[in-house]
């Protein structure tokens, strides 16, 4: 081939590919994606009313696949399972296990996290005005120690939550599926470049000829069905045998064509899957809202549930103090021979016993928060410290058919499961639309270069204009695949009705359930209260008559005193609990940017000392 033909054959293939990364805009990257997708669930939240999205998520960029690379390709990846004859076990001496060497140890333990209990709430646990009922303070707090009250808590479980992060990604998925299906629906742009050699012998001989195609395209889908498309062909012809006359020919061509269903096809069906990821990413962004609400929820009763177990050890550190002060006063009275050695052993087996319920408290103190750590994201190891809570709910009062009314009008997976019954009802529609007869109309105009000319160029010729139209009929003789599938729709259909109406009733029980369950909690933790009080006075009258009650008696006093002490702490959280569900299962939870809960108007927030 000349070089000047060449280069005129390569000129127009590569500036149809230049064309292509003009329109489709080249260099956007991942960087352009991201904010895309920043800007459509920052969108939809706010259509939404939400407070927060995951507009600032971050993922990785660069090749992840360099990473282990041989390690990823590894047939058998191997597995590190030892022969017991290959493990050795350190058997513990008998003196590791006496008493007095394992609490040495379970103290050792315990003692990071002693200063994780922080300091006892306003209710007290002790007697008021009397030193020694004070359980010992904690100590001092590490000063590399996170302290987590209830809205540092609530904030760094959606800043590192694993679950938090897994809802964030599920909403941005959504928003991927439909930039995606939105990509689908806009125009689109594409370049193939084909290289070939083609030859035909003749006596041994061969005519052989390299051809070189590009072929820029534009392809638009229809709202209404079809698409159209608009193509650009380059075709360069180089026969490759010397001998050959007019062994160069190029020609281009422009094309137009269209194909639009008129029946089958036609209409909204068209458009089912953008209209679905549309409707999916509202979804989403219920689902994400409602998640982050649940969360709070959850998150918040687990710290709840922290400060409880933090109570109930302060009520067996409290429990334990009385005992031994009770041990020591009932060994006087043994030695003085006013009580009997075996009525000595109740006072010593009741100190026994409330050590023994003393580590199991700190043990389940100690899991508890250290789930609760990983929960949040944080390093286990990390020390924190549970601060108090200072920030009080008050009761709501309403009403079991107005709790009812709210949850009905406000819950937002309630409004998701509502319209999934008008997907299945457009599902059906859709079809029924597949039963119809295909009848399409297509269409094809193409403007060549002069065929005459061996090289044409961009010189296209009206004259030699070409079109073509028709319309095509398939008459719906087999549409029994199509029949099973309307079957199935409408089934579908039936099933999302009732899933709607068992998610209704199954709200409106839940919502009066909630309302009855912190009136529960409240006659609870009332009740609760006097129980406390009542132990209490009895245990300061038998410390002033110590001498006419028996041991017996004191140790049943005490134990009376630390469950009413922990009833009390368990309803008090009880409470806490039942007015976040409330307000989460009657839709009026809101959740801020930074995850605080939002006070409504008319909600009383108190702040404690």
């Amino acid at each position: 081939m000349p070089q000047s033909r060449s280069r005129h054959a390569l000129n127009l293939t590569f500036s149809s590919a230049a064309a292509l990364m003009l329109l489709t805009g080249c260099g956007g990257g991942m960087d352009g994606i991201d904010r895309r997708i920043d800007t459509l669930v920052l969108d939809q939240s706010a259509v939404l009313g939400a407070d927060a999205a995951p507009a600032d998520r971050r993922f990785r960029t660069g090749p992840v696949d360099d990473v282990d690379r041989k390690a990823q390709l590894e047939k058998t990846p191997e597995t590190r399972n030892p022969d017991a004859k290959d493990l050795f076990y350190v058997q513990a001496e008998a003196a590791r296990l006496e008493a007095t060497s394992v609490e040495e140890r379970l103290n050792a333990y315990y003692a990071d996290y002693e200063s994780a209990l922080g300091s006892p709430t306003e209710e007290g646990y002790g007697l008021q005005g009397e030193e020694d009922q004070e359980p010992p303070p904690p100590p001092p707090i590490p000063d590399d120690a996170i302290v987590l009250d209830l809205s540092t808590v609530l904030a760094q479980s959606q800043r590192t939550g694993r679950e938090f992060l897994d809802a964030q990604e599920d909403y941005i998925l959504s928003a991927i599926a439909l930039l995606r299906e939105r990509h689908l629906w806009g125009p689109r742009f594409f370049n193939d470049t084909t290289l070939q050699v083609a030859g035909q012998g003749d006596d041994g001989a061969y005519d052989s000829a390299a051809t070189l195609i590009n072929e820029l395209r534009l392809t638009q889908r229809l709202p209404s069905g079809g698409d159209v498309a608009a193509r650009w062909i380059v075709n360069a012809t180089e026969q490759l045998r010397s001998s050959a006359t007019e062994d160069y020919r190029q020609s281009s061509q422009l094309v137009l064509e269209g194909d639009i269903p008129l029946l089958r096809g036609a209409g909204s069906v068209a458009r089912e899957d953008l209209i679905q990821a549309e409707r999916d990413l509202v979804y989403a962004a219920r689902d994400f809202e409602d998640f982050r609400r649940s969360f709070a929820v959850e998150i918040a009763s687990q710290y709840f549930s922290l400060l409880q177990t933090a109570a109930s050890i302060r009520n067996q550190q409290l429990q334990l103090r009385n005992l031994r002060n009770n041990l020591e006063r009932q060994q006087a009275r043994r030695d003085a021979g006013e009580i009997a050695e075996f009525e000595l052993t109740i006072t010593r087996s009741s100190v026994l016993g409330a050590n023994n319920r003393l580590q199991s408290a700190f043990e389940n103190y100690v899991v508890s928060l250290d789930n609760f750590k990983i929960r949040l994201g944080l390093d286990p190891t990390l020390p924190v410290a549970i601060a108090p809570l200072t920030l009080q709910l008050s009761d709501p009062v309403a009403t079991p058919v107005e709790a009812a009314q709210l949850a009905l009008l406000y819950r937002l997976d309630l409004q998701t499961t509502r319209d999934r019954v008008l997907d299945a009802r457009r599902a059906v529609a859709n079809s029924r639309n597949n039963l119809l007869p295909d009848l399409d109309a297509f269409a094809e105009v193409g403007l060549p270069t002069d065929p005459d000319e061996r090289e044409g160029g961009l010189a296209f010729d009206p004259d030699s204009m070409r079109y073509l139209a028709g319309m095509r009929f398939s008459l719906p003789l087999d549409r029994e695949t199509e029949r099973l599938g309307l079957r199935a729709s409408q089934i579908a259909l039936e099933r999302s009705v009732r899933n709607f109406e068992r998610a209704r009733d199954q709200v409106v029980v839940d919502a009066r359930s909630r309302l009855r369950s912190i009136e529960v909690a409240r006659f609870q933790y009332i009740l609760a209260e006097q129980q406390v009080e009542i132990n209490e006075r009895r245990l300061l009258e038998q410390e002033i008559r110590e001498d006419e009650i028996t041991p017996q008696e004191f140790v049943d006093t005490n134990a009376e005193l630390l469950d009413a002490r922990n009833a009390r702490d368990a309803a008090l959280t009880d409470l806490r609990v039942a007015i976040l569900r409330y307000l989460r299962d009657t839709g009026q939870l809101r959740i801020g940017r930074n995850g605080e809960i939002m006070p409504l108007p008319g909600m009383d927030i108190t702040t404690e000392p």
